[in-house]
């Protein structure tokens, strides 16, 4: 199953490749925390509705909540997608590239792997890659130290 969510991954973002924007326009704002060629080299989508695979196999696996679940965003590799309503919200972005930065540290099928198994095992809301980026996220909503979130990641991983 993880190949086949991974292709699904790599069609949809290839699927949306004309419509993705680089991150790069956070520079600014996200200095301390990510560097510029990450940022450059991240994306996103802005679009109605969320891709999600819907396998029927990903249901009977128990994650019909969470293909279900109502977010302001999803990251596959290095493009999130992000609904209209959150495109505003910096603090939305930054929990995306957290995700984009463990994807890369991870790889993408060690990351599916790993992600899958924390939300059956976890659940959502204590799922370690989870609570990792709302963790980082928080310290940049409060305008905490900078971390630098790359090496926060590799070192946390």
């Amino acid at each position: 199953m993880l190949a086949q969510i991974n292709q699904w991954i790599d069609d949809t973002n290839q699927a949306f490749k004309e419509k993705r924007v680089s991150c790069d326009f956070l520079s600014t704002a996200f200095a301390g925390y990510y560097q510029r060629p990450f940022l450059e080299n991240a994306f996103y989508v802005c679009l109605e509705k969320l891709p999600k695979p819907d396998f029927p196999q990903l249901r009977q696996a128990g994650f019909g909540d969470f293909i279900d679940m109502q977010a302001n965003a999803i990251t596959y590799k290095n493009v999130y997608y992000i609904l209209p309503s959150a495109m505003a919200i910096e603090r939305v972005h930054f929990h995306e590239l957290v995700h984009v930065a463990q994807w890369q540290h991870l790889g993408d099928l060690a990351f599916i792997e790993r992600y899958m198994a924390e939300i059956q095992h976890c659940g959502y809301a204590d799922a370690p890659l989870e609570k990792m980026a709302y963790a980082l996220d928080t310290v940049y909503a409060q305008a905490g130290a900078k971390i630098d979130v790359l090496a926060h990641v590799k070192e946390s991983l």
